[in-house]
């Protein structure tokens, strides 16, 4: 088995002018005294704070997830009718300022930024302290690490609101209220900045702890960021160093590719750590994005909240294309017997696949379900994708690893049992529609091919207003810098 455990620090919080804009859960935080900045075992201490602060609690959970999927035509709500109302705000496109899902995840961002930059402002003082050479190499390789975090953190920041205050240092409450908003340019640049100093820093593995994000993490988010910006040229040429370095490839079984047991495996680039420990009380290094969308309704411990579900417009869509591997694995039914089965009074009739979580890895008597399920940020079946796309749109490179994006594409396809295509753009987007259902990409994809009025338009999405989410109103009134959204009405 594989949990690789990178998050062991709770300690209390000590950074200067605390604010709603930037607050950080205790977890997620480092003590300012008492540290021996001079011993090199305390060097990770910072970074695994700034880890920490990626794990998402209970109700930040259902936050993130109403932001980064359900107003795609991928994923409704689900759930029960009467809970968690404004989520529904989401499926019908009619959120606002004033919706306190999209101010939390503002703040989940911005938490992980927080922490992130006091983990690379600590490694200055370890720097000044440590004097063997192994101690200092530590030291940049540690401040890579919470620069990829950052850069993780900005990059999701820019996607969902566009222009926002770039912070790249701890402040006081007042600096932060007198902040004004970055451009999407200058933006990207800092993210382009911040993942090439990792990549010159970090190794291409660490021997200590299998989770940790290494040379090639940063090498595939600087893929992705690049495709958002259509700078297709870096793009294909991060995608294509990774591909060449022959140390990913696609799990033989696309169910593989979630489950617990091959966590950390041959496909994985990038994952969101959580542990129950085998415990069954708390407090638990646990992350909720799993737990947030099991079955609603179901038999303890096997139940959740049962959000973000399959639409049937994507069951609809997976079954016309014969897809019918991935949507076994994708779309998990009520009144299926697996490991355990899902009761025919569950809530909704179907659940996210992806998070499945058999019942040996639910510890806990009373809503255990998916404590133990890591969150796939990065995947090598998107790198290949990512690759793909970017030379069909003319990315002048020639590419280290042999591969064309008919290999690339072809690839996925064929772990999927479908047959080979032509690497048309058309084909590619429905590949990664397919592949990457239900993992937080489809709506920001549909925005940046310029389908959203075309395919979310029935659904009320609106051009001109929401291929951004607003700025929220709550951080406006602690920040009368931050520009309103167009669009909006605040």
């Amino acid at each position: 088995m594989k949990k690789y455990i990178i998050i062991t620090l709770a300690a209390a919080i000590a950074l200067t002018g605390c604010s709603k804009f930037l607050d950080i859960r205790m977890e997620g935080s480092m003590p300012s005294s008492g540290i021996d900045y001079s011993k090199p075992e305390n060097i990770f201490l910072p970074v695994s704070a700034a880890y920490a602060s990626m794990r998402l609690a209970e109700g930040e959970a259902q936050n993130y997830i109403a932001v980064m999927e359900v107003p795609s035509d991928d994923a409704d709500k689900g759930s029960s009718d009467s809970d968690g109302v404004t989520v529904l705000e989401f499926d019908n496109f009619t959120y606002g300022p004033g919706n306190n899902n999209i101010s939390a995840v503002w703040t989940i961002f911005y938490n992980i930024v927080s922490a992130a930059n006091f983990a690379v402002e600590s490694m200055d003082r370890y720097k000044e302290a440590i004097t063997s050479e192994d101690g200092l190499l530590q030291v940049e390789q540690c401040r890579a690490e919470a620069k990829v975090i950052r850069a993780y953190a900005y990059w999701n920041l820019v996607r969902i609101f566009g222009r926002v205050p770039l912070i790249d240092r701890t402040m006081s409450a007042e600096e932060l209220a007198a902040m004004k908003v970055s451009s999407v340019e200058d933006l990207y640049k800092f993210i382009y900045q911040d993942l090439d100093a990792a990549i010159e820093n970090l190794p291409n593995s660490f021997a200590d702890y299998k989770g940790r994000y290494n040379k090639y993490t940063a090498l595939a988010l600087k893929a992705k960021v690049a495709m958002y910006n259509k700078d297709w040229t870096e793009s294909a040429r991060c995608a294509d160093e990774v591909i060449a370095s022959g140390r990913f490839s696609l799990q033989s079984r696309f169910a593989d590719a979630f489950s617990v047991e091959y966590e950390g495996g041959s496909e994985s680039l990038m994952e969101i750590e959580s542990s129950a420990l085998r415990q069954t009380s708390d407090p638990l290094p646990v992350n909720y994005y799993a737990f947030i969308q099991g079955p609603r309704g179901n038999k303890e411990p096997f139940q959740g909240w049962g959000y973000k579900v399959p639409s049937q417009k994507l069951i609809d869509w997976m079954d016309g294309r014969g897809d019918a591997i991935r949507r076994k694995v994708t779309v998990l039914e009520r009144g299926e017997n697996k490991d355990d089965e899902i009761s025919s009074n569950s809530v909704n009739p179907y659940y996210n696949g992806k998070v499945y979580t058999p019942r040996e890895w639910n510890t806990r008597s009373y809503n255990a379900y998916g404590l133990e399920h890591n969150q796939r940020l990065l995947r090598y079946a998107e790198v290949l994708l990512i690759f793909a796309e970017a030379m069909e749109n003319g990315a002048a490179i020639t590419p280290v690893s042999g591969y064309t994006s008919a290999t690339a594409l072809n690839e996925v396809r064929s772990r999927a049992g479908l047959p080979a295509v032509a690497p048309t753009l058309e084909n590619i987007y429905d590949e990664r529609r397919a592949e990457l259902a239900l993992e937080e990409n489809r709506f920001f994809d549909l925005v940046r091919w310029g389908k959203a009025v075309e395919v979310l338009g029935p659904l009320g999405f609106t051009a001109g207003k929401n291929e951004l989410f607003p700025v929220p109103s709550a951080q406006m009134e602690l920040n009368p810098n931050l520009p309103k959204t167009p669009g909006y009405v605040y």
